[in-house]
């Protein structure tokens, strides 16, 4: 009933910017520029933990990006769930090469434009309020059957990174899935086809993240994750396979994310970059080189995040 009151309140009654505060809009012309008025481009942190796939996010984490996640996440600002979804996608069609939607010609990188700011049973479940559980949740991939009929080479699966359930139930939603909810919707809206499975769940407790560096997350998330029964049966009928997350530190919980893909199925590993340049490829309508990669269906192809700290977008500068 929580979410439900909620998210009938945040569409109706939109408080404010979730972003800088500007009262009765969700997100201001302003904020939404600071979002995704740049096209995504390639992070890596450092140190980068072993294991992680080609990571891709929309905006640095600073200002209003950072008040924007705080504010879906910790305050149930649900209405943030849409644009903060279409920065996702657009994350997710960086890191897979394909065309995005029509933007400016000159459009500046993320790096660009941003650098002065200083096991369960299977069932089908679709975009609700809430979330938890270790239920696999699958959604369809839209204007078409859902399921294997749906899926292929040319599918995308979103696999969120899960939440602790105590974090779910004490924020009322799960805001890493409706993100990814929202995410697929945008990415089929604009001719991918697209679905959100959530096979992966925390099987043993981990200590909060706040306040760790990158080697005390590590060893924290280590073997802490794993794909419920029947998810290996879904990422091996088909699809391009993109782990999500809201924001990306450390690389400690994606790449944790992609040993659990690797470990339901053998012999799969994350897509990493070769150094070789291929031809031109349009995200947002910005034309530029794409470094060679290398994937297969069914595997972990790349990451995807919302946002990632300033430095470590340091890896597109020249």
């Amino acid at each position: 009933m929580r979410g439900w009151w909620r998210d009938l309140t945040d569409l109706v009654l939109p408080a404010e910017c979730g972003g800088c505060g500007t009262p009765r809009t969700v997100l201001c012309p302003e904020c939404r520029d600071a979002l995704t008025g740049a096209a995504p481009c390639r992070v890596r942190p450092v140190p980068e933990p072993a294991g992680l796939s080609v990571v891709h996010a929309a905006a640095p984490y600073g200002d209003e990006v950072r008040a924007m996640l705080l504010a879906h996440k910790e305050r149930g600002a649900l209405a943030l769930a849409a644009p903060l979804g279409a920065a996702l996608a657009g994350a997710v069609r960086a890191g897979l090469g394909s065309a995005g939607r029509p933007g400016p010609a000159e459009r500046p990188t993320a790096s660009q434009g941003r650098q002065g700011f200083g096991k369960g049973d299977v069932r089908g479940e679709r975009a609700g309020p809430g979330g938890g559980g270790a239920r696999v949740r699958e959604t369809g991939t839209g204007g078409g059957r859902a399921g294997p009929a749906g899926a292929g080479r040319g599918s995308v699966l979103l696999v969120p990174v899960p939440s602790a359930r105590w974090a779910v139930r004490a924020r009322g939603h799960d805001p890493v899935r409706r993100i990814a909810l929202a995410a697929a919707a945008e990415l089929r809206r604009t001719g991918t086809p697209a679905r959100v499975l959530g096979v992966l769940r925390q099987h043993r407790a981990v200590a909060d993240q706040s306040g760790l560096n990158s080697r005390q997350r590590a060893a924290n998330l280590a073997g802490a994750l794993e794909v419920v029964a029947g998810g290996e049966r879904l990422l091996a009928e088909g699809g391009r396979v993109v782990l999500v997350d809201d924001l990306m530190t450390t690389g400690a919980s994606l790449a944790e994310a992609a040993r659990a893909v690797r470990a339901a199925r053998p012999g799969v590993r994350p897509l990493r970059w070769t150094g070789e340049r291929t031809g031109p490829v349009e995200v947002y309508g910005r034309i530029g080189g794409r470094e060679q990669a290398e994937g297969r269906s069914g595997e972990v192809v790349c990451s995807a995040v919302i946002a990632a700290p300033p430095d470590a977008f340091e890896i597109n500068r020249n």
